[in-house]
């Protein structure tokens, strides 16, 4: 089973920046994908970023493009997303998620979760 961790949520201003982590244990399969999504009150699931952690290859979703960049690191199996730039209706609550490739997470319903964290960016 594979088991994911979030951290590094919180407050912070508009303009700023936030850095998550998504922690991988437990089986990790040799070829993987991890994702983050988001969803704020009110509002529908978002597929924000993905990364092959084999090959990675990155997704971005529109929204998210020029501002957050997703990175790996192999030997913690960890996944970041770094968020700059921040916006008010970036507010959300985060979560990574597994699955075999970034295809499967994006368009389908990912097999792990993590337990989210939550975002605000509020001055």
């Amino acid at each position: 089973q594979l088991q994911l961790v979030e951290s590094g949520g919180g407050l912070v201003q508009p303009g700023g920046s936030l850095r998550l982590s998504c922690a991988a244990s437990g089986f990790t399969p040799d070829y993987y994908a991890i994702g983050w999504f988001r969803q704020a009150p009110g509002k529908e699931r978002e597929g924000v970023s993905c990364i092959g952690m084999s090959d990675g290859n990155t997704y971005y979703a529109d929204s998210v493009k020029g501002r957050f960049t997703i990175s790996r690191d192999n030997a913690k199996n960890t996944v970041y997303l770094q968020m700059n730039s921040l916006k008010p209706e970036d507010t959300a609550a985060y979560y990574c998620a597994a699955d075999r490739t970034c295809i499967d997470i994006i368009t389908t319903d990912p097999r792990y979760w993590g337990q989210g964290t939550q975002v605000t960016v509020s001055s």
